[in-house]
């Protein structure tokens, strides 16, 4: 079957509550729409992460912690890696608001490439080293940096100076060659139970740490699309439907916080890159606690507004967060 672009519109998707969404395995979560027919066909369709008669599979953890303050995003530049994220970091509060003594965390990186990071292709080494000590100083019992690579796993995290780096600053690592995974429901229109890299099943706080990238199908790979990386098994197929799945990805696995790399930013030929004449760089580090935010500020250094993603429409009517970012930011 032919990759083609998604082409159901967010207006697809009413504004349902996360576990309401894990729940649903059907056009439940339409609205009247006029796409019933793609919405039967969805519904009940056999496959192999279709769950059998009678079984039971858990649902996500909840990693994203409640708070009564309103949701912020932090940008931070010019100063490299480490110095941009600790000042991102504070802006919104510290990492000890999030991660607390005696908790396990995973940091999802953008790991897939075997690619050094003058290519952009992975998340900065620095800003993976730097949030595994800032973690460990705020009490973390373990971390563990992981992802599911579309390349070689020990190259992709050699090459990308992730598992150097990560080690060196006291983290595990683990990848679809390494590690166990646990089944999980991911629920949504196209999800269903998959096989999960263990480390983020299991974790009581989870960070996603993608790169700002181009990607030549939907047109960025940001944090959502990050999180196809924390499944393990055949993903071609969830790229039919990518905007889709990327927003379902999105309330699946809601984090603890996003730290979005843009240190140096693929501006095309993602997502994997290659040559340098590709990469710009940029020296900034977001961090947020809205998910939906800090994708609509990552594509716009991509020259992208939200309507041009339709996975960020959808995960805003999903209830995720705002798009309207420059609302949010605070000063880091």
């Amino acid at each position: 079957m032919p990759i083609t672009r998604d082409r159901i519109e967010p207006a697809d998707y009413r504004r349902v509550d996360r576990r309401e969404l894990l729940r649903t395995w059907g056009p439940a979560v339409l609205a009247g729409i006029a796409v019933t027919g793609a919405a039967a066909a969805l519904h009940g369709r056999p496959g192999r992460h279709q769950p059998s008669g009678g079984e039971t599979v858990p649902l996500p953890p909840k990693w994203r912690v409640p708070s009564a303050d309103p949701a912020r995003l932090a940008v931070a530049g010019a100063g490299g890696p480490v110095d941009n994220l600790r000042r991102a970091l504070a802006a919104v509060g510290g990492i000890e608001r999030f991660v607390g003594r005696g908790h396990r965390v995973a940091i999802k990186a953008s790991c897939g490439w075997d690619r050094i990071p003058e290519q952009a292709a992975n998340t900065n080494p620095e800003v993976i080293a730097e949030l595994v000590r800032q973690c460990l100083a705020a009490g973390a019992a373990a971390v563990t940096v992981a992802d599911s690579t579309c390349h070689d796993p020990a190259r992709s995290f050699t090459r990308s100076g992730i598992a150097e780096a990560a080690r060196a600053a006291g983290a595990a690592i683990a990848h679809q060659g390494n590690t166990a995974t646990s089944r999980l429901d991911l629920g949504g229109l196209t999800l269903g139970p998959w096989q999960v890299l263990q480390p983020i099943a299991e974790a009581d706080r989870l960070i996603n740490v993608p790169i700002v990238k181009h990607h030549s199908l939907p047109g960025a790979t940001l944090g959502m699309k990050n999180w196809f990386g924390a499944l393990v098994g055949s993903r071609p197929s969830l790229h039919q439907t990518i905007a889709r799945v990327c927003a379902e990805l999105g309330a699946a696995f809601n984090p603890t916080l996003t730290v979005m790399d843009a240190t140096r930013v693929l501006a095309s030929g993602g997502p994997t890159g290659g040559s340098l004449s590709l990469v710009k760089s940029m020296d900034l580090v977001a961090v947020a606690t809205d998910p939906v935010a800090v994708e609509a500020w990552g594509a716009s250094l991509l020259g992208l507004t939200p309507d041009r993603l339709a996975h960020i429409a959808i995960a805003e009517q999903l209830g995720l967060g705002s798009s309207s970012w420059r609302g949010l930011l605070v000063e880091a």
